[in-house]
């Protein structure tokens, strides 16, 4: 199963983006960009790719334990960014971002340990995709958009354990299907 470790924001922090990008959507050429739907909305903390099910039991204990030695912190959606000469459209983090990258290194060492093929280890850039295009696209406009957008802060208290799969209609738009595994409180609470 294709599988990643995540924070996901609270319905209301992406009631806020949704309604950010309406405003967005309406700029001249945003119809060249695929845009994520809200179930796509998360910061990957470590993208794990196609792991055998033998391997996920042990995953999930390793990945509960980093959530419990990570204490619950604050963060929001804050600006804008493009990966790739504009074939990414993001939206960044604000707030304890060093957290953030903490937990991102712990889930990355969580399946290392459980034996997941990791690949080389990538400084962690805290993201949320907001757009895609599968060609080269000047989206200046749309960072510069973002630039002004904050969401409210919230508190951080879980991490999330999600399986992807990808389109396989071919329907142009089609959007990946996400799934919950699994959810940890972060700090041992709850």
């Amino acid at each position: 199963m294709r599988l990643f470790a995540a924070v996901l924001p609270p319905d209301d922090v992406a009631g806020e983006l949704a309604a950010e990008l309406a405003v967005l959507r309406e700029l001249p050429g945003a119809d060249g960009l695929r845009w994520t739907g809200r179930p796509g909305w998360h910061f990957t903390l470590a993208f794990y790719g196609e792991v055998d099910e033998h391997l996920v039991p042990g995953l999930s204990a390793r990945l509960e334990r980093a959530a419990h030695r990570t204490e619950p912190f604050p963060l929001a959606l804050r600006g804008g960014g493009r990966f790739g000469h504009g074939r990414a459209l993001w939206t960044g983090a604000d707030g304890d971002v060093s957290t953030l990258r903490l937990l991102a290194d712990r889930a990355e060492s969580a399946a290392r340990k459980a034996g997941v093929p990791m690949g080389e280890h990538r400084r962690y850039k805290a993201h949320l995709t907001v757009a895609r295009s599968r060609t080269d696209m000047d989206v200046r406009p749309y960072v510069q958009a973002l630039q002004a957008f904050t969401s409210r802060t919230w508190t951080v208290a879980e991490l999330t354990l999600v399986r992807s799969s990808l389109p396989t209609s071919g329907e142009p738009g089609e959007q990946p299907r996400y799934e919950t595994v699994a959810r940890w409180p972060l700090g041992g609470a709850g």
